[in-house]
């Protein structure tokens, strides 16, 4: 089986011969990587809704994998007992929706090791919970698919002080690993801004001068981290 880019990564940040709930699980092709490349002994394949759990099953079953991937239909962490899995993957959904998950069963969330999460939208609002309520962001990578740049994080319990306001937007860890689609993912960031400011131009209500001193502020960041970026030398 090959994985997409996007599943790929977050496949390989999963932690080795854990057992490994995939919650959203679609057509469970991660479960089914994740056993067919030994990297989990178990895998708890969860999706809220039972037509793409039913896909998941024909894909299991096609794989002789019964035995060692379960399917659950339920909603969120619901479908798990506390201490249950070792780590959790929860993938293309947004933010907020990550966020409600996690917030939503704190006996099942405290009780697992590692999150692998993968928000479509809303990143810097998720980061920003995660880390007011005692979690880190212990690493981050970035992958490219069809023209679109995904945010994957690995989560653990832990502390973490963010020193500056743009680091929920821009992952410390992204920095700090030197990931390679960095520069491309802020100058992505940085023509959004650029096309929100245009599109308040002319605008003077409060409304509007508050969005707009926002992205001016973000743009600034950005920019600064970029020129910092750019006089890097490689190793």
């Amino acid at each position: 089986m090959k994985l997409t880019p996007r599943l790929l990564t977050i496949a390989n940040l999963v932690p080795q011969n854990a057992v490994i709930a995939d919650i959203g699980t679609d057509h469970g092709y991660i479960p089914v990587y994740l056993i067919k490349h030994n990297i989990a002994k178990k895998v708890i394949a969860a999706d809220v809704n039972d037509g793409p759990l039913q896909s998941a099953k024909k894909n299991i079953a096609l794989h002789h994998m019964e035995n060692v991937i379960e399917t659950r239909l339920g909603n969120g962490l619901e479908v798990l007992h506390a201490g249950e899995a070792d780590a959790v993957i929860i993938a293309g959904m947004g933010g907020l929706l990550i966020r409600d998950i996690l917030d939503a069963h704190p006996e099942i969330t405290s009780s697992i090791g590692t999150f692998v999460l993968q928000p479509m939208v809303a990143q810097d609002d998720l980061r920003r919970w995660l880390l007011a309520n005692g979690f880190m962001i212990t690493n981050e990578r970035l992958v490219k698919e069809d023209h679109r740049i995904y945010e994957v994080m690995v989560i653990r319990k832990g502390t973490h002080a963010v020193s500056d306001e743009i680091y929920y937007e821009v992952g410390e860890k992204l920095l700090e690993n030197k990931d390679p689609l960095l520069i491309e993912f802020i100058q992505k960031n940085l023509k959004k801004y650029h096309e929100i400011l245009n599109q308040l131009a002319g605008q003077s209500s409060e409304v509007a001068n508050e969005k707009r001193n926002m992205c001016l502020r973000k743009v600034e960041k950005l920019e600064e981290v970029l020129s910092c970026l750019k006089n890097v030398k490689p190793l």
